[in-house]
């Protein structure tokens, strides 16, 4: 079985297949303090939750935006899994052709889910991630990763309001049922979510014009669906966009 891990910077997403198939998917918390050991001890018990044995892993990719998790991870699954895990990095077979200015500052998610996108929809294709930040990424019909944005998240522009103001409260990112509300916290609700839409078919909207009318637009990530329900220009939401991406570069390298 193939072991992928995803590593963000509020969660870890894992997934387990066997071949092409996705059988289980999970997500903790990224916890820099955590021991290789503890993050052991806290996979084996997910896995034998869902029927399954650490053991019975014999291969591992790792894709992570936090290099203390990273090598955490790496000595994890030496342990746990007998396996050396494959790093999204540098000098790995992507099939994708990177035409940033320097290639080595595009994160490896933005990578992973690039690959994923084309070989799953084609290209051209424009990725928003919605995590932590909010990212987009496109692809041209040539498997070139052209560039992208990087935006602040929805949490992050929550937590903002609430730590640079004086009597904003710290809000639930649920979506409210009109745009102009009529108390604190849907108002900042509205601001945050409905403001997120705009700047995404905004931005969409531009890309498009820069490199593709006819672009794909796939949207992934935590608030991907929530996004996608008001949104314009998203096409598709594929919430294992990543774990795909990691499937696809571990076959990729496994020669």
């Amino acid at each position: 079985m193939l072991l992928v891990f995803d590593v963000g910077n509020t969660n870890i997403v894992m997934g387990i297949y066997k071949g092409k198939k996705l059988l289980h998917s999970f997500r903790i918390s990224t916890d820099k303090s955590k021991t290789s050991d503890e993050y052991g001890m806290l996979i084996n018990q997910l896995f034998e939750y869902n029927g399954l044995k650490l053991k019975d892993v014999d291969a591992v990719i790792i894709s992570s935006v936090v290099p203390p998790i990273m090598h955490t991870l790496e000595s994890m699954t030496i342990k746990y899994c007998n396996a050396k895990p494959l790093i999204v990095g540098p000098g790995i077979k992507t099939g994708i052709n990177i035409k940033y200015d320097n290639p080595k500052e595009v994160g490896a998610d933005r990578i992973v889910n690039a690959v994923a996108a084309y070989e799953i929809y084609g290209g051209p294709v424009i990725v928003i991630d919605f995590g932590t930040a909010t990212t987009f990424c496109a692809i041209s019909k040539n498997c070139e990763y052209l560039g992208g944005i990087i935006a602040p998240g929805l949490a992050i522009s929550a937590d903002a309001l609430f730590q640079r103001t004086a009597k904003l409260p710290k809000i639930e990112l649920t979506k409210p049922p009109t745009v102009i509300c009529k108390n604190t916290v849907s108002s900042m609700q509205s601001g945050i979510i409905y403001g997120h839409v705009g700047m995404v078919d905004y931005i969409v909207s531009r890309m498009k014009e820069e490199f593709a009318p006819d672009a794909y637009v796939v949207a992934t990530g935590g608030f991907a669906k929530m996004i996608a329900e008001e949104s314009k220009t998203i096409d598709t939401v594929n919430d294992m966009l990543t774990l795909e991406g990691l499937r696809i570069i571990y076959e990729r390298n496994a020669d």
